[in-house]
């Protein structure tokens, strides 16, 4: 902590998370668990907010669900009338912020960590040519897409000149929302591969993804 500095708790950011399940994640107190290891993250650059200037970070899963996330995925899929099959956490997205107080004239930093997780309900999946339309409807707003997240968030990361892809939460095969934005954020390229090959077997009900996982399952340095 700087010199001087106060630390204040933000909340969470409108417009970022997924409608299948994305809440305030873990305090930075608590103890990673046994053998954690260091996520895959992106730090993007500084964004200037009202009132001072704002980071992302992107720390990528996939892990098992917490006890937490879990349980709220057997309430969405009991509300839906379709059974759980499991559950995968698939990233943490770190805010931290720096300013100032409006009616103090003192500098202040905070930051809040936002969890985004994937309920394998027993959905029923959509025929290939009703998928490949959802996905014809991502890539005509793609574009407009990656700038609006940017000014939120700071800039949709890439590799070289090559985008990085953005990943649908509730997949686009089982009904997935393909232009919610609270539906889609950016993958690194590999992750992104990862979280498609793993899927399936997380709506299959196997697992690690039908069993629950540390409340801190990563270390992020």
């Amino acid at each position: 902590m700087r010199p001087g500095w106060t630390v204040v708790s933000l909340p969470l950011l409108a417009g970022c998370g997924s409608t299948n399940g994305a809440s305030s994640s873990f305090e930075p107190k608590r103890t990673p668990a046994p053998g954690a290891r260091p996520a895959v993250k992106k730090e993007l650059p500084w964004l200037n907010v009202p009132g001072g200037r704002m980071r992302t970070t992107l720390f990528y899963g996939p892990w098992q669900c917490r006890r937490e996330f879990m349980n709220d995925c057997q309430r969405q899929c009991a509300r839906e009338g379709h059974p759980l099959k499991g559950c995968m956490w698939l990233a943490d997205l770190k805010f931290d912020w720096e300013g100032q107080l409006i009616l103090l004239p003192i500098p202040v930093e905070g930051g809040s960590r936002y969890g985004i997780y994937h309920c394998c309900c027993d959905y029923p999946a959509l025929l290939p040519e009703e998928t490949t339309s959802r996905r014809r409807e991502w890539e005509r707003i793609r574009k407009s897409f990656r700038q609006s997240w940017s000014e939120k968030f700071g800039v949709w990361p890439s590799s070289g000149n090559k985008a990085w892809p953005g990943h649908h939460i509730r997949d686009l095969w089982h009904s997935g929302d393909p232009v919610d934005p609270n539906n889609v954020f950016p993958a690194q390229p590999d992750v992104h591969d990862l979280y498609n090959r793993v899927y399936p077997a997380c709506y299959a009900g196997q697992p690690p993804w039908n069993t629950t996982g540390p409340d801190v399952p990563y270390t992020d340095h």
